[in-house]
């Protein structure tokens, strides 16, 4: 039987989180860099824990004006400082209340940045085996960070975004550009069933890559992303695929 791991980023403020965790296997917390405190941590890691979801720390640049979405100048001490203190906030607060941190899923300006960035990507694998070798990394398909952690033994979880549009070079369709985010219930559907069942990406000009996926992403600001995942839940059970 095919399985599939679905993945939120959470604790962004969103109004849905409370609806959405039941849905999900695994949850991406923000840690204070794009958005979120201790508090907001703290709530997302007891409702994670309350619905057995695996738990990951959500780190960004330190720019909380752009939600984390456009790259920064930043030293590589200071962006290793603060990705420490992010992914920290997560894991202690996770293991006070009884819990332990699964993975780490970078975010907007830092993840796509990473897809290409070597010396980036290979001081953020440092740092996440220096914080803990049982840790997985969610990573772009085909990318300079996927690499540079399987390199190091440190395990992944390939990554597609069921409600974004991709172009040739698999990176992300602009936010900006009519048609980057899919709203369309059934169009996710068909675009997470390629991935999972054929491994394939839906490209924007209509043709097919070949990638295999461990985990798929439906974004929280979604508006109707409640919607979308119970949707998902309905459709893949059909298809004899199960959520875990």
């Amino acid at each position: 039987m095919l399985s599939v791991n679905l993945n939120c980023d959470l604790a962004e403020g969103g109004k849905n989180d409370e609806r959405l965790m039941p849905l999900i296997s695994s949850c991406n917390i923000a840690c204070g860099g794009h958005y979120g405190n201790a508090s907001s941590v703290k709530e997302a890691v007891k409702l994670a824990l309350q619905n057995n979801v695996k738990i990951g720390a959500h780190p960004s640049y330190p720019d909380k004006v752009n939600f984390g979405r456009k790259p920064i100048k930043i030293d590589s001490n200071t962006l290793e400082e603060t990705l420490k203190e992010q992914i920290s906030l997560v894991k202690q607060t996770v293991e006070n209340l009884g819990g332990k941190l699964h993975h780490i899923k970078p975010h907007g300006a830092l993840y796509n940045q990473l897809k290409h960035d070597k010396e980036i990507a290979e001081a953020v694998v440092k740092l996440i085996l220096e914080m803990g070798k049982e840790l997985v990394l969610f990573v772009p398909p085909k990318s300079i960070i996927k690499e540079t952690a399987i390199k190091n033994n440190l395990k992944t979880f390939t990554e597609g975004f069921a409600d974004r549009a991709y172009k040739t070079d698999l990176s992300l369709v602009s936010r900006a550009k009519t048609g980057a985010v899919l709203h369309d219930k059934n169009a996710i559907f068909k675009q997470v069933l390629a991935m999972v069942k054929n491994q394939k990406i839906l490209l924007e000009n209509g043709s097919k890559i070949y990638a295999n996926f461990d985990t798929i992403c439906v974004h929280s600001d979604t508006p109707n992303s409640v919607e979308i995942l119970r949707y998902l839940h309905q459709q893949l059970k059909i298809e004899n695929i199960k959520i875990e």
